[in-house]
């Protein structure tokens, strides 16, 4: 496998939720990550939907780079066999180094974390701060309610009409990964 330097930062649940369609998901989502050849950064849990992802990744020869802040050591099982292990002070700490070590962003089902995470990356592009790809997987309609809550922000003057603009949903791994790859050949085909 050829590892393209393309790394994609994944916000999901550190449980795997009440459907196992959302395991199932986070598990295909860490192989295709994988056979892209792309690196997963995520948050070196061995818990929930992060560790299905990244147990997955791993087994198909990805690279996954983990990012922990020392109070979830035990509370999330942290991986440290992975290709690279970060361990933080503070939550807020792990979110800068993933966002910093990776080139898209993508969320999956998660709780409130993932809503956190997700949020700040979306507010730090809606203000300018960065362009890298917001991809929210939206299985089963998980998200519905939260599209429904940014469209409303828009309809009562609270963001732009052009906020939704700002990330991309999609309801399968397999048109999310079409859609990072579509972005990412526009990215170099600019460069060139």
């Amino acid at each position: 496998m050829v590892v393209s330097h393309y790394s994609v930062c994944l916000f999901c649940g550190s449980r795997t939720g009440v459907d196992p369609t959302y395991g199932a998901v986070a598990e295909e989502f860490g192989k295709a990550v994988a056979e892209e050849g792309w690196r997963l950064v995520y948050g070196a849990a061995d818990t929930g939907l992060m560790g299905l992802a990244a147990r997955s990744a791993k087994r198909r020869g990805g690279i996954v780079f983990g990012v922990i802040p020392r109070h979830l050591i035990e509370r999330e099982i942290a991986r440290f066999d992975l290709d690279a292990v970060v361990v933080t002070d503070t939550m807020h700490e792990r979110k800068k180094v993933m966002f910093m070590n990776s080139d898209a962003i993508v969320t999956l089902p998660g709780g409130s974390g993932s809503l956190d995470e997700f949020f700040e990356v979306l507010t730090w592009r809606q203000l300018g701060l960065h362009i890298k790809p917001i991809v929210l997987l939206n299985v089963r309609g998980y998200w519905d309610g939260l599209l429904a809550l940014v469209d409303g922000l828009i309809s009562e003057g609270f963001a732009d009409n052009d906020f939704r603009s700002q990330f991309f949903v999609k309801d399968s791994v397999v048109a999310l990964i079409d859609e990072l790859r579509e972005i990412r050949g526009r990215r170099k085909e600019s460069t060139v």
